[in-house]
């Protein structure tokens, strides 16, 4: 039996056949059909090693790695040149939003294809909605060109639940629609959250999302989390008892209780996570840009910026400026604030259950797709190496969701998801911007069609 991630070595002749396409063409091939990526540098995302190797892509799955001192024979074959290039899995969004509207609708599309041009071939959807449900279908029956999706169940928070009655019908409801996990919001009664979570193991659905202020960190850790998102609720878990504060006053994820904040507590916040098989989404990217010190006039005018609605733009800018305003922003708390955010991100990469890579797209500035570059900067930022950070996005998020070796990673019988970039990623991660192309479930797109489709979003938006 071959060992896992090892190249093989089949006596096969050399010669390849019939259709030798260009990496740059200007159109994207159908699961179905085969591709291969010849002389590639292939990444190993498990320890970072990199082998020049073939990857035999049929029905959307990595059929075979070969060495590069063998050529396999194959008929009707689509040929990427990727000779001097790096490939590496496909990244995992793992806090991603996606429009309340029908699965065939422009803006779905578009929004689907914005993940997908930055090598974002797999995301977690944490807003569900019921048309959530067909689109998951349409993505899994491949009818539509999307990462593979995950979605939540509609939000459970403060108003939406505020009886235990309420609690078990829709937690009971939504398991029964076929929502992969339930999304908590803010505002859930600490009874409240106990039925619920009572109900959601009884009947077999994990739980995710903000940690309420009034259920506390530790008591949600305790009661297994999926995931806590935004790493809420670990700052104010850091706040002595003694001080007696009121957690109703935390402000934007415990920023008014940044001075009070022990971080001796950190080891035991993250061995409690780990007990209990929580992990953590940083969405650092939201404390970078939404919560911080940038100009909003400065993030609107990012290159980035084109592929969102004037108006978005525009709301997003009154947002982060309403934001500040309304929290009286104090520069040094913030650093502070952040400083001590990451802290408890190394901390949970090292010692907890482990990170998951997501931004929080599209949120306030945060573009879809392209803003899982910022999340990766924040991971560096917070102590993790460039190779570390793309575990976070790849293996982690195969693991959490019970599917290793189906997909965030370039192995055989793996689904074929795969980035290939102009130079190693794990010398600088910016290296995964502007990529070469990016396949998803086997279907390839060429840079040149990631910047067609990008032109043409671009200029629908385009102010005159």
């Amino acid at each position: 039996m071959k060992p896992k991630n090892a190249l093989s070595y089949p006596i096969i002749s050399l010669l390849f056949f019939m259709t030798a396409i260009s990496s740059n063409a200007q159109s994207y091939n159908k699961p179905s059909e085969m591709s291969i990526f010849t002389f590639a540098n292939i990444i190993n995302i498990h320890d970072g090693s990199i082998k020049k190797g073939h990857v035999l892509v049929k029905d959307g799955l990595i059929e075979a790695v070969y060495d590069t001192t063998v050529n396999p024979k194959l008929r009707d074959v689509q040929i990427i040149d990727a000779q001097g290039k790096y490939l590496l899995p496909g990244l995992a969004e793992m806090h991603a939003h996606v429009p309340n509207v029908e699965w065939n609708d422009p803006k779905m599309k578009e929004t689907l294809f914005l993940y997908l041009s930055n090598g974002v071939t797999t995301i977690r959807g944490m807003l569900g909605q019921p048309s959530h449900l067909e689109l998951r279908s349409k993505a899994e029956e491949n009818s539509i060109l999307s990462p593979r999706i995950y979605t939540s169940s509609p939000s459970l928070n403060g108003n939406t639940v505020t009886t235990p009655k309420q609690a078990r019908e829709k937690v009971t409801a939504y398991q029964a629609d076929g929502y992969d996990f339930l999304k908590l919001h803010p505002g859930i009664r600490k009874h409240v959250f106990d039925e619920i979570v009572k109900t959601a193991h009884e009947v077999g659905i994990p739980y995710a999302g903000h940690v309420s202020n009034l259920v506390g960190i530790d008591h949600a850790l305790k009661n297994q989390y999926a995931s806590v998102d935004h790493v809420d609720g670990f700052l104010e878990g850091l706040v002595p008892a003694s001080a007696e504060v009121n957690p109703l006053e935390n402000g934007f994820f415990g920023y008014n209780f940044t001075l009070l904040a022990d971080p001796n507590r950190i080891p035991e916040l993250v061995q409690l996570a780990k007990d209990n098989k929580v992990w953590v989404v940083p969405t650092q990217a939201l404390f970078d840009r939404w919560f911080s010190p940038i100009p909003s006039q400065v993030l609107v005018g990012e290159p980035e910026m084109q592929y969102i609605s004037p108006d978005t733009r525009e709301a997003w800018s009154n947002s982060k400026d309403n934001l500040i305003d309304n929290l009286e922003f104090n520069a040094a708390q913030w650093a502070q604030f952040n400083q001590i955010r990451f802290q408890l991100i190394k901390a949970l990469h090292n010692s907890g259950q482990g990170l998951l890579l997501g931004s929080d797209a599209p949120q306030v500035f945060n573009v879809p797709g392209f803003s899982i570059h910022h999340e990766l900067d924040g991971m560096i930022r917070a102590g993790l190496s460039p190779l570390e950070a793309l575990q976070i996005g790849t293996l982690n998020p195969a693991k959490f969701f019970g599917k290793e070796g189906e997909f965030g990673e370039i192995t055989e019988g793996a689904s074929a998801d795969m980035i290939l970039v102009d130079n190693n990623p794990l010398d600088d991660l910016a290296h995964l911007k502007d990529p070469q192309g990016v396949m998803v479930k086997g279907q390839w797109l060429s840079r040149n069609y990631l910047h067609l489709k990008l032109k043409e979003i671009a200029k629908a938006y385009r102010e005159d």
